[in-house]
């Protein structure tokens, strides 16, 4: 029986899940190709060198393991973005920009966290690369709000942050210890006067005019008046938040983050922002199908149409081609019910069981 157990984080999908799953994907990757986001595919796993080159990052979410081909270390990937950007660097070097591509497909993580405690997870997103100017984080917040919507969330809250504001705040000086503390938001632990960056957290507005009051020397004047223009641009009904100092998730982000939530959802569904490719800027963002999945999205009405023997190809055909998924009988002990049908073919047309 131990055998049949899969390891802590990871789990099967069976139906009407599997197929919600797949519904999802497909309105979030519908959505940002209507914007010109172009579909790339990448290796579940590669060399951990290749898998954390591109953005720098660190390689303690991985999961690795010796190559037993070329005795190399090869990593599952944990976030699919390095990948993009390898791309980006590599065979699509030459492209125009800014370029557009998208994604979709699972993720591994080393470590499970308390709020997810999934190891694997499926990961859809888009990435814009060559800019991170206003218009291109207008556009990717746009495009990450769009697909959501059109995967059936509802109620979102996006919230805002700035990864790098400490390191703007103070170039070139040692500041990890302060970090540490903002990070635990430990305001006693912090000066008194950087205790704004952990009390402006909240309704934007409201924060907003938090920071520009801390703000007396207008180091970050033209980074407030570019948030305040992208949430004018974003649709009237979302709540949006800032929180200044929030850096979990965000580690290779530079100037701008954000993240999507919903009161239907548990947790984070989507996270983005503006990062670096080596010196090449982009911005992109990442979505989460797994909690959109708990949540019931996408799980629509069956509608299974049984067909007794002697039903002929042309009427199953046809039926098909009217949007019924049928299921056909292989012996005269099948029935609709153990074929968990919602309707049976009856006198040559559909009749509801029950």
């Amino acid at each position: 029986m131990t055998n049949a157990l899969l390891p802590t984080g990871f789990r099967d999908r069976l139906p009407p899940e599997a197929d919600a799953s797949a519904r999802l994907v497909r309105a979030v990757l519908d959505t940002v190709a209507a914007y010109g986001y172009e579909r790339v595919q990448t290796p579940l796993a590669e060399f951990e060198s290749t898998l954390t080159g591109a953005l720098g990052t660190s390689s303690r979410d991985l999961l690795r393991f010796v190559d037993p081909v070329s005795g190399e270390t090869m990593a599952v990937r944990s976030d699919i973005t390095g990948q993009i950007g390898r791309i980006a660097k590599g065979r699509m070097g030459h492209h125009p920009r800014p370029l557009r591509l998208s994604y979709g497909g699972p993720v591994v993580k080393l470590r499970a966290s308390q709020l997810r405690p999934e190891r694997e997870m499926m990961q859809v997103g888009a990435e814009l690369i060559g800019l991170e100017t206003l218009p291109a984080v207008t556009e990717v917040v746009t495009v990450a709000i769009e697909s959501l919507k059109a995967a059936g969330v509802r109620d979102l809250t996006l919230d805002l942050t700035l990864p790098n504001l400490i390191d703007t705040l103070f170039p070139g000086r040692d500041t990890d210890e302060l970090k540490a503390r903002l990070d635990a938001k430990d305001a006693a632990a912090v000066p008194e006067d950087l205790r704004v960056l952990i009390s402006a957290a909240g309704p934007f507005a409201e924060a907003v005019d938090r920071l520009r009051a801390f703000d007396d020397k207008g180091v970050l004047a033209d980074r407030l008046a570019a948030l305040e223009a992208l949430v004018e641009a974003l649709p009237a009904d979302l709540r949006v938040t800032l929180d200044p100092t929030e850096r979990h998730g965000f580690e290779y982000q530079s100037w701008f983050g954000f993240s999507l939530f919903s009161a239907h959802t548990s947790g984070e569904i989507a996270r983005g922002g503006s990062y670096l490719l080596g010196d090449e800027p982009a911005v992109g963002f990442s979505a989460y199908i797994d909690p959109l999945i708990d949540a019931g999205l996408a799980q629509t009405e069956r509608r299974r149409l049984f067909l007794p023997l002697g039903t002929l190809p042309q009427k199953a055909a046809k039926l098909r081609a009217e949007g019924w998924v049928t299921v056909a009988a292989l012996n005269e002990d099948d029935s609709a019910e153990a074929q968990i049908c919602s309707h049976i073919l009856s006198n040559g047309r559909p009749a509801a069981l029950g």
